[in-house]
């Protein structure tokens, strides 16, 4: 009450609420942005989300020996009879199955589906290949309790046959039946949708999946013909095409799938670079690699991005020593929309690319909260850590370790609001899709995300501290 009271009286005096902070510096067609998005903005976002498919590609220590495996003579000879059959090109056969079974005629998966091409059994008749099965009988010994005439019982044991099936021949596992089927079968999706995007999507998903999908991007508003992958999945946000941008989430938290499409693309670009000087592209392979365990998949971006030479912080005098590097983070939730709510001791700082990152998604997370017209209220992202030195780390392979480099940051989302929850989420994948970002729960169910941006775009998140620094008068 105190505050309605004495807030007209500030405003009639000259006193106005500090700004929220708007960063000059902006990403390409992000959050709430993409419904501003012209067809230069997607072929830009398009490629980013392109480039960005290199760590889910490169991350797969088999990924070296599934290049040299389908880029192979025997292989080739393959893939260009393929390509002849459906008039696809063999690039794009071989980047589908290069991903889907890095070249391994026999892969089977625990879903079903088997061979180089990753084939369903239901799929696989409709492509004409052979699936046949021979009936086989299961002899087992049964002992049962009969009644005589007499009324009494007694017990004896009799053989039982069953009987069952089992696949003696499968074409899936010939990569000279189901290479070919296989492209044949992507062309006809390809007739069917109107475009090689939406096949390749197809191959992924099925086409019961497209066609929905197709269809909600038709009714989708701003989303003018032709309409492509890429606009299906930029086009919506949940403040914008809610019915897409939940099929979109559906599919993505199933398989990933609306995604495929532009993984298939870029594996296209490794397998050219691979062909081209396999060295590099195993230097490349390397860099993408978990350092903890080379012989294991990375789980997450920053377990690439931030390596054991990048832990500089081994306790707190290393910490405090350090002027240069690290400045003290922000702590107006007014202007920043976030505020500190670190242990108590804790220290308060962090690398200027890191604050940056922060300011970004902050800002970027309100506009869009903004733009849901949620009737819940706005509320500051909670920080709860910054840098940390690595000694008073437990666990060497906790997400925590990486705090030791300055370059994370983490935020509590318990308490937000539902949407305000889903547009952080939105803005955070949405900068991971562009390759800016990376986070993951500090710990399965924490209720905490562990965040930290790329190496390549720490310059301009250093830009974005840089102008939030001037608006309040502090200089790195």
């Amino acid at each position: 009450m105190l505050w309605t009271a004495v807030f007209p009286l500030l405003l009639a005096l000259g006193w106005l609420p500090p700004a929220a902070f708007e960063p000059s510096h902006r990403l390409t067609a992000l959050g709430v942005a993409r419904s501003e998005m012209t067809d230069e903005l997607l072929a830009k976002r398009t490629q980013l989300m392109i480039d960005a498919q290199t760590f889910a590609i490169l991350r797969d220590p088999r990924a070296a020996a599934g290049a040299a495996r389908v880029l192979s003579p025997k292989m080739q000879a393959i893939f260009k009879d393929a390509e002849q059959k459906s008039g696809l090109p063999a690039s794009l056969i071989t980047a589908i199955a290069f991903l889907e079974s890095w070249g391994v005629s026999d892969a089977k998966s625990p879903t079903g589906p088997k061979g180089v091409m990753q084939i369903s059994g239901g799929t696989a008749r409709s492509m004409g290949l052979k699936l046949i099965y021979a009936t086989k009988y299961r002899i087992t010994t049964q002992t049962r309790t009969v009644k005589l005439k007499s009324g009494k019982k007694v017990t004896r044991t009799a053989k039982v046959k069953t009987p069952y099936s089992v696949l003696v021949q499968d074409e899936r596992l010939v990569p000279e039946k189901a290479i070919p089927a296989a492209a044949v079968y992507l062309a006809r999706l390809q007739n069917k949708f109107g475009g090689i995007d939406w096949a390749v999507f197809a191959y992924h998903c099925g086409e019961g999946c497209v066609g929905s999908m197709r269809n909600l991007t038709e009714q989708a508003k701003g989303l003018d013909p032709p309409l492509t992958v890429a606009k299906m999945f930029f086009g919506a946000t949940p403040a914008r095409n809610r019915d897409l941008y939940d099929a979109v989430r559906r599919e993505m938290e199933r398989d990933y799938s609306p995604t495929y499409y532009f993984r298939i693309m870029r594996a296209q670009q490794l397998l050219s670079l691979y062909r081209e000087n396999p060295s590099e592209f195993k230097q490349l392979a390397a860099e993408y690699s978990f350092e903890v365990n080379p012989e294991q998949r990375a789980p997450h971006r920053l377990a690439v991005w931030l390596r054991a030479k990048d832990m500089l912080y081994l306790n707190n005098d290393d910490i405090e020593k350090d002027q240069r590097n690290l400045a003290p983070v922000f702590d107006d939730a007014d202007v920043f929309g976030f505020r500190l709510r670190c242990e108590d001791g804790a220290i308060t700082r962090a690398t200027p690319a890191a604050i940056g990152t922060l300011v970004y998604i902050s800002y970027e997370t309100r506009r869009l909260f903004d733009a849901m017209k949620s009737k819940e209220k706005w509320a500051p992202l909670e920080v709860t850590s910054l840098v940390r030195a690595t000694s008073a780390i437990e666990s060497k392979v906790n997400e925590a370790l990486s705090h030791g480099t300055g370059q994370v940051f983490d935020i509590g989302y318990r308490n937000l609001p539902l949407a305000q929850r889903e547009a952080l989420n939105f803005v955070l994948q949405d900068m991971g899709w562009s390759g800016y970002v990376g986070f993951v729960e500090e710990t399965p169910n924490s209720g905490t995300l562990h965040i930290g941006c790329a190496p390549s775009a720490r310059e301009f998140f250093t830009k974005i501290y840089e102008e939030a620094a001037a608006k309040v008068g502090r200089r790195s």
